[in-house]
């Protein structure tokens, strides 16, 4: 019986998760620096430790409001897709693919969860107000559904 590991997050009340391996960290840095004429869900750029990374406000990027920045609000960062081909093989870049650095804005950070791979459904039409384009399954958990997001389609366009 093989399983999955999402790191999973609150967008607007809503508990969404990507898969453990993309994470290159979490932090909380928020000074994030404009970039002109961006689309609108690109929110800044942050330094981290001397490499800049561009920060997508995960929200607006599936249809909601702007993210307000709080003090539980973090950055997401992905690794990119040579640090996932160096630590898992070539195999794992088809389902994320981008060569920069990127972080997301979200709302909350919740807690590791370890899901039966089997028990994941298939991507809804939508969740929420959430587009299935941007939905790789579902799954349900004592505390709640939750929606995993497929990065690829996140990601398009935003690197």
């Amino acid at each position: 019986m093989s399983t999955s590991v999402f790191t999973t997050f609150q967008l607007n009340e809503q508990l969404f998760g990507v898969d453990i391996r993309f994470i290159r960290e979490i932090n909380k840095q928020l000074d994030l620096s404009p970039v002109p004429h961006a689309p609108d869900y690109i929110c800044g750029l942050i330094n981290l430790r001397g490499q800049i990374v561009t920060v997508i406000d995960l929200k607006r990027r599936l249809g909601f409001e702007n993210t307000s920045i709080t003090n539980e609000t973090h950055n997401l960062i992905l690794k990119t897709d040579q640090e996932i081909t160096n630590s898992f093989g070539a195999d794992e870049v088809t389902e994320f693919a981008i060569p920069d650095k990127v972080g997301l804005l979200v709302d909350q950070i919740g807690d590791i969860v370890s899901v039966v791979t089997d028990t994941i459904a298939l991507p809804p039409a939508n969740v929420g107000k959430v587009d299935g384009q941007y939905l790789r399954g579902a799954v349900a958990l004592p505390e709640g559904l939750l929606t995993i997001l497929s990065m690829n389609a996140i990601l398009k366009g935003a690197n």
